[in-house]
């Protein structure tokens, strides 16, 4: 009976160390499980940290690309703006004119395009290293294209004026006008440019003759080009009209039995040059052009093509 109990005892002893046993390694267990999942997720949190950091980093980076290679483009653009830099890249610089205005600009018998100004532009585009190519219009239209960017310059006899100086820059001069005032063979009515006052002219709108006629207090009825001027001249529907002197007597040589005739002269001579389009990408052509207009002229071909096609030097002031 006592060995039982004893036995009893024991086995009760026994159990209750390996329960004892049993209870320690599962608590150590979960430490151990606990402490793993912690180091895991502390493992991903680092991860998680290291890859934020990797693209905040590459979100850094690809900022800084996308700025250095906005700056790379704005450069490029800005380069690309340069218009003497773009006309000697492709080879041409395309020149706008009236072709209709002899003897500036005019086609000849055998429909070839001719004038001072054309030669004038072929002598500038060689002197830039390009070939000129000719695109023709209305006058009215010419200015509003070089304005759009259709032309690189227009060469067209332009006088500078104040108003057009503060829209357009302009190169040195390489002609000199004086203006005339035209009218019928038998009309005495106009001794004087004040005489203009109240009289019937014609022009292209927006030509320096159209501005001198309406600032003498004339009405200008606007025209497409010089033929047209000299039929309402000729017909008698017009007063008067106001154009360059050599113009006068260039139509004279071709028209020698014209009932017209000059009834009188400004002054003072006005300054031709070729317009360009305010900006910073037109500075280099402008002073690419006064370079080439001052060797023309110092090479005498300015007076040789005066004299060519207007029977006088008009590449001087004087």
């Amino acid at each position: 009976m006592k060995r039982r109990i004893v036995n009893t005892l024991l086995s009760v002893v026994l159990l209750s160390a390996l329960f004892l046993t049993g209870c320690g390694n599962g608590k150590t267990a979960q430490s151990t499980k606990g402490a793993a999942d912690s180091g895991l997720e502390n493992s991903q949190s680092g991860e998680a940290s290291e890859e934020n950091a990797a693209d905040s980093g590459a979100a850094e980076t690809d900022g800084a690309g996308s700025d250095a290679a906005a700056g790379s483009e704005a450069e490029a653009g800005a380069a690309g703006e340069d218009l003497l830099a773009q006309i000697q890249e492709k080879g041409e610089i395309v020149v706008a004119m009236e072709g209709t205005w002899a003897p500036w600009t005019y086609h000849d018998e055998n429909d070839n395009l001719v004038g001072y100004d054309v030669e004038v532009a072929k002598l500038i585009a060689e002197k830039l290293g390009v070939t000129a190519s000719f695109v023709e219009g209305e006058w009215d239209g010419l200015l509003a294209g070089l304005d759009a960017g259709r032309y690189d310059i227009m060469v067209n006899g332009v006088d500078i004026t104040e108003e057009r100086q503060k829209k357009y820059d302009f190169s040195t001069p390489y002609a000199y006008n004086r203006t005339a005032v035209i009218v019928k063979g038998d009309y005495e009515e106009i001794q004087s440019m004040e005489d203009l006052n109240g009289k019937h002219t014609a022009n292209t709108i927006s030509s320096t003759y159209a501005e001198v006629a309406e600032s003498y207090g004339a009405e200008v009825t606007g025209v497409d080009d010089l033929n047209q001027t000299f039929e309402l001249l000729l017909t008698g529907r017009i007063d008067a009209t106001l154009n360059a002197e050599v113009t006068y007597y260039d139509y004279m040589k071709v028209h020698p039995d014209a009932n017209i005739k000059i009834a009188t002269l400004t002054s003072d001579a006005t300054q031709v040059a070729i317009p360009f389009r305010k900006g910073a990408e037109t500075e280099s052509l402008k002073e690419a052009v006064n370079q080439a207009i001052a060797e023309l002229a110092a090479e005498g071909k300015l007076t040789e093509l005066s004299e060519k096609y207007f029977g006088t030097d008009i590449s001087r002031a004087e």
